[in-house]
């Protein structure tokens, strides 16, 4: 048996060079057995045909003609150091891409693998041309933009083996949640940047290390923020972990857009200078990291931005050690939990944002670190006060805040035995303590694995109170009685409300002064006199007529106001 490797070897013991290594024609080449001293054996190709997964799994070396040529080049680049196919190729590709490279060079093929699950229609089953279950490409990236389909299959679970249903709706989300938010922070930035000094516009600039120290808190808390970004999104992509860049980058933007543009939309408008450049630094970062992930959104913001070539010529972006603040950021996530619960505690009981409530009790660990923000917090969701108490004062059991402990008795039963029963009814009795060494229930000391503990609210109808857990630790119990002095204020935030749709409806810019008219029932104009000064300041009114209204109707007129 012979063992031929090349088209030279062919043609030094048939005596011709094969033009065409394929059936019939490679069957022509016979020749005598070398071996065979009698002369009367023939040598063949044998009948089988080798499985043509190993032409794939030949791919490394095959594709530069190793080791014929390129003998240099496939020692530096071999084994890779990345593939990606399909799941089934575990015992396809990968496997014998594995066998050719252990029996060749006793190494490995590759050294990452990413093994993607199967892209299913619209209709759960396999996506395929034939059935055409899946949404018309062509209309979504008309319609969403091809980075909207991108981040959809990158963000999903199919990249970590996975099955991923294609769907409109799953791509327009991402629309909303990643690429809008993008585009409407850069639209926000460009709009107060344009309207700075009268008109004649401010260029933000990229804050300098030396500058990081003396920003104001906000300022600070997002570049540390971004700064973590930066480092965590090229950690994940070093890792080939995409769909979890992918929610770093959509948790980030929650912070960028829900909490600092909002908490900060009125520096913007007093056109204070460490806000535009904070932004400005911010978001050229983010276009940076989101540039593999959106490739197309981020090379228009980058280049607005900053009026350069390409982002995807840049450098991967790295903050200076000046901007990390590792306890402001601690703190300043505190306050979102802080934020983030009672705006939640308001939806559940349908008091809408803009009514205004009495006060907000904050209990925790260490009220000493939120005392600086609790304006910050007051205003966010829209409270007269904030108060701060501490854990320890045993406020819980006057909220009605209890632990819960439940037993995990699937971990729990190997090792108790019939013992489980007991410590599952003695759980569900109270009758179980925290001491140093961990939970005990009925003399039972349970593992850390075979118990979860949860805070819970107790519920008390009547009560003008609603408290909610912190994830942190903690709770927060919100006033929610009304007299007719909130309720005035409440009128005249939602008037307030009308009055910026209908600028918006007329196309007013930004920064154009009105004059404002409003007809309100009648039991409704004092309110809305007791706060003209609100409504002015907010709707850039320079004057405001309240009228009776004829209807239990709201009629808002307004007009541009001659400079």
């Amino acid at each position: 048996m012979d063992v031929y490797g090349s088209l030279d070897e062919l043609e030094r013991d048939f005596g011709v060079r094969p033009t065409d290594l394929h059936r019939p024609h490679i069957d022509a080449l016979t020749r005598p057995n070398p071996d065979d001293p009698t002369g009367t054996s023939t040598m063949r190709r044998v009948p089988d045909v080798l499985d043509v997964w190993f032409d794939s799994g030949s791919m490394p070396f095959a594709q530069v003609h190793y080791p014929f040529e390129n003998r240099e080049w496939f020692e530096h680049h071999y084994p890779g150091d990345f593939i990606v196919e399909y799941i089934g190729q575990t015992r396809g590709w990968f496997y014998t891409l594995h066998v050719l490279a252990t029996a060749l060079f006793d190494r490995p093929a590759f050294t990452t693998s990413v093994s993607h699950g199967i892209v299913l229609g619209s209709d759960g089953r396999k996506m395929s041309k034939s059935l055409r279950n899946y949404p018309d490409v062509s209309e979504v990236f008309d319609r969403d933009g091809s980075d909207a389909m991108r981040w959809f299959l990158m963000a999903s679970p199919v990249v970590r083996g996975g099955n991923l249903v294609v769907t409109e709706e799953g791509i327009r989300e991402n629309v909303r949640q990643v690429l809008l938010p993008v585009w409407n922070t850069w639209y926000f930035l460009s709009l107060y940047a344009g309207a700075a000094n009268g008109g004649r516009g401010l260029v933000g600039r990229t804050v300098t290390p030396q500058e990081a120290a003396d920003l104001p808190v906000m300022d600070r808390y997002l570049l540390a923020r971004t700064r973590t970004l930066a480092d965590e999104v090229r950690r994940q992509l070093e890792a080939y972990d995409v769909p979890g860049a992918c929610q770093t980058v959509r948790d980030h933007l929650d912070v960028l857009t829900n909490w600092y543009v909002r908490t900060s939309r009125d520096r913007f408008w007093e056109e204070d200078e460490a806000a535009f450049n904070t932004l400005h630094t911010a978001l050229e970062v983010l276009m940076r990291v989101m540039a593999p992930l959106a490739p197309l959104i981020t090379e228009e913001v980058w280049r607005g931005l900053t009026g350069g070539r390409s982002v995807h010529l840049t450098d991967w972006p790295v903050l200076d050690e000046a901007f990390a603040a590792d306890e402001l950021v601690a703190t300043m996530d505190r306050v979102r939990d802080v934020v983030s619960t009672t705006l939640g505690l308001r939806k559940a009981g349908s008091l809408r944002v803009r009514q205004p409530l009495r006060t907000l009790q904050v209990v925790v660990d260490e009220p000493e670190a939120l005392a600086p923000f609790t304006d910050l917090i007051a205003h966010e969701v829209n409270v007269k006060a904030v108060e701060l108490r501490s854990l320890a004062d045993d406020a819980a059991q006057e909220y009605g805040v209890f632990t819960r402990l439940t037993v995990n008795a699937r971990a729990a039963g190997p090792r108790l035995g019939k013992d489980v029963q007991r410590v599952i009814r003695a759980a569900r009795a109270g009758a179980w303590e925290q001491t140093p060494d961990g939970v005990v229930v009925d003399g039972i000391t349970l593992e850390e694995d075979e118990y979860t503990l949860t805070t819970e609210v107790e519920e008390r109808p009547g009560d003008e109170r609603a408290a909610g857990v912190l994830d942190g630790g903690g709770f927060v119990v919100l006033d929610t009685a009304l007299d007719d002095e909130l309720r005035a204020e409440g009128f005249a935030r939602d008037l307030v409300r009308r009055v910026q749709d209908e600028r918006k409806a007329a196309d007013l810019h930004v920064s154009d002064r009105i004059a404002l008219t409003v007809a309100v029932p009648e039991q409704y104009a004092g309110w809305v006199e007791s706060h003209a000064d609100l409504v002015q300041r907010e709707t850039l009114a320079v004057s405001l007529t309240v009228a009776d209204s004829p209807t239990e109707e709201i009629d808002v007129r307004l007009e541009v106001a001659q400079p």
